[in-house]
């Protein structure tokens, strides 16, 4: 997988504002883009979780600590595929 650079400006001082590692932050970042991304259907549950560099149950996992659903499936989705099936 080829990756892309995106450089963001931040305060000089938010490292220490927030108490992180440049590290810390960085995961932080992907992890609440990939989450939101996630949301608004921008991206699959598997694509959403290599962003974040997690695997699915982790990253499933960090959508549960969030009160994330997991599934984003409405009711006329479900209802349409069990069409599907008859």
């Amino acid at each position: 997988m080829t990756l892309h650079t995106i450089n963001i400006d931040l305060p000089s001082d938010i490292l220490l504002t927030l108490n992180e590692s440049e590290d810390e932050l960085k995961k932080r970042i992907k992890l609440f883009l990939a989450i939101q991304l996630y949301i608004q259907q921008k991206v699959t549950i598997g694509k959403a979780a290599q962003i974040a560099e997690m695997s699915r149950f982790q990253f499933e996992s960090a959508l549960s600590e969030n009160k994330i659903p997991i599934s984003i499936l409405g009711v006329d989705d479900v209802m349409k595929d069990i069409e599907k099936l008859h």
